[in-house]
């Protein structure tokens, strides 16, 4: 009796092993498809819009699902306007989705540090070729403990570039400006012909001071001064030559650069202002390329040419740089485990594996990723700015780098000083912001 007792007890403790065992690793999602049982997964994104790029990024994920009927994927697009509120509203009540898209710096590190985040290191580590032939430093604003990754970039984020009207320039005879005379020139001539210098759309008030402040800025006072700034180390935002940085900012609201009512009207109405002739220029991210390509004619796109902003007198930065880095991605949140774990995991190389780093370049978007695209899935203007881009230098942008509450702070301080602000107020709050958050 006591023998077979014994027996028992071992058939049952391999029993426990051998199921073990099948229920390890990434066969965890493959073990709930086996058995029939659906896993539910959450996931947030501010790919909302009616660009390529959203367009494309959504449809990788509705494949996902498509391909995936065992995965009930709650994907909520969210406006990019309002996205980061609504996240950080969640995160407060640790609530966050199981995946959810996050910003390159400030953004994704401190909800790392608030214990919101694990590393999706594992699928990384799977597709040693995937992780290869992302481009130098793509993972650097994502790696916050040695050989732990957070994300992998799904597109690569270059926020400064000037696009410029082409037939106006010829039209008025006005040099394309390299130099900070030429440009104050440019916008003499333009403003004395009834013709907007500079598209502006800040009514979200990120857009200043993603496209314009982070390269004027470096130009001014050098890369490393920033970065000394930002960790409160050796320099502060009230230093004289962060306040001249402002001023040129000034300088431009001053001369009438942007049009009436710049601060009323968002970054897409901006966009079409200038497309249909109504502006010289527009200081913006990659993200318009993508819009355009889907909303304008070709007629109206060939006249377009992109180029970086002009060089400071005496700045100690360089003058042949633009702002950005790698672009965000999806996040894993601490919570999640499990079988959903391993299907969220599938999830981000779906979204940012090979195949879909392809599509989104294909979408005329910026990745960084070593991929071959289809010359006819892309507009010519895409292809200028990626040629532009690989020839220069990449500077930091400002939210990246300071903490949420200083972002805000330079964010509706750019606001304040195109409505009559000074610049040494608006470096004395941003000072006063980041000390209080690097500060213990």
């Amino acid at each position: 009796m006591k023998s077979i007792r014994k027996m028992s007890l071992l058939l049952l403790i391999m029993a426990f092993i051998l199921a073990a065992c099948g229920d390890s690793g990434n066969n965890k999602a493959e073990g709930v498809t086996k058995k029939g049982e659906k896993v539910k997964l959450t996931i947030w994104h501010n790919f909302a819009g009616d660009d390529l790029r959203a367009k494309t990024v959504r449809g990788l994920i509705e494949k996902f699902a498509q391909d995936n009927p065992l995965v009930e994927l709650d994907a909520q697009a969210i406006p990019p306007d309002g996205y980061r509120q609504r996240l950080s509203t969640v995160a407060a009540g640790n609530e966050l989705p199981d995946l959810f898209f996050v910003y390159a710096g400030s953004h994704s590190s401190e909800l790392y540090k608030a214990g919101l985040l694990q590393p999706i290191t594992e699928v990384i580590d799977q597709n040693p070729e995937w992780k290869d032939n992302f481009m130098p430093g793509a993972f650097d604003a994502f790696t916050f403990e040695p050989d732990e990754i957070y994300t992998a970039p799904i597109g690569m984020s270059a926020t400064s570039i000037l696009y410029y009207n082409t037939s106006l320039f010829k039209q008025y005879n006005v040099k394309v400006p390299t130099t900070w005379v030429e440009m104050m020139t440019a916008i003499k001539v333009f403003n004395e012909n009834k013709i907007t210098p500079i598209a502006l759309g800040n009514k979200a008030p990120w857009v200043a001071q993603s496209t314009i402040i982070g390269s004027l800025a470096d130009r001014v006072t050098g890369t490393e001064w920033f970065k000394n700034a930002s960790a409160q180390t050796g320099a502060k935002f009230t230093d004289p030559e962060f306040v001249e940085a402002l001023g040129y900012f000034k300088q431009l609201v001053d001369n009438k650069a942007f049009q009436e009512g710049a601060n009323s009207i968002d970054n897409t109405q901006a966009e079409q202002y200038f497309i249909q002739g109504n502006a010289a220029m527009m200081i913006s991210g990659a993200w318009t390329l993508t819009n355009l390509a889907a909303s304008a004619s070709e007629e109206q796109m060939k006249d377009i040419d992109v180029t970086v902003l002009p060089s400071i007198p005496g700045g100690k930065g360089d003058g042949n740089t633009i702002s950005g880095g790698a672009g965000g991605g999806m996040a894993l949140s601490k919570r999640t485990e499990g079988a959903v774990k391993d299907a969220a995991l599938k999830l981000v190389y779906a979204v940012s594996g090979p195949d879909a780093q392809k599509a989104i370049a294909e979408s005329n978007s910026m990745v960084m990723y070593n991929t071959d695209i289809d010359q006819s899935k892309v507009s010519s203007l895409y292809y200028k700015a990626f040629n532009l881009v690989k020839k220069t230098n990449i500077t930091p942008v400002y939210d990246a780098y300071l903490s949420a509450e200083a972002a805000e702070v330079m964010n509706n301080g750019l606001q304040e000083i195109m409505t009559g602000g000074t610049p040494q107020s608006v470096a004395k709050k941003l000072q006063d912001a980041q000390a209080r958050s690097v500060t213990p």
